[in-house]
């Protein structure tokens, strides 16, 4: 009778354990593939590194919810953009990135004022929208 009592406990401890949602699966999603709106003064961008490593650029990136850091260079091509190519390197952008949400990467050009040399505060990375987007990893077989 005493196995039995200490047991008891036991399983429904386990079961709790066990019922649980099973949040292994859940991931956010950011996306550069999107043309913003240019009269916004938006672009696009590509996407060098995540988390400080080196990537293939590609259209969708699926993650874990968390706190991410993109490495993205602007793809401008306005004639208003008179920079020397020196100036136009990568910057980073972090992301907060939550279950079942689409991020979109961007650029905004900042043409407020008159850049020259070597001013790279003529863009900043962005997420331009974001909204609901079912996503899940798939199991691995």
């Amino acid at each position: 009778m005493r196995k039995s009592a200490l047991l008891f406990p036991l399983v429904l401890l386990l079961s709790a354990c066990a019922s649980g949602p099973d949040n292994s699966a859940q991931c956010g999603t950011v996306s550069g593939y999107l043309v913003p709106d240019r009269e916004d003064e938006l672009y696009r961008v590509v996407v060098t590194h995540l988390n400080g490593q080196a990537v293939i650029s590609k259209p969708n990136y699926q993650l874990a919810p968390g706190v991410n850091e993109f490495t993205v260079a602007e793809l401008i091509d306005s004639p208003q953009l008179k920079v020397k190519l020196a100036a136009r390197g990568t910057k980073t952008l972090t992301i907060d990135v939550k279950p079942n949400r689409r991020y979109h990467l961007g650029a905004r050009f900042n043409q407020d004022k008159v850049y020259r040399g070597l001013d790279s505060d003529y863009w900043q990375p962005i997420v331009w929208s974001e909204d609901a987007h079912q996503c899940a990893f798939l199991p691995a077989g």
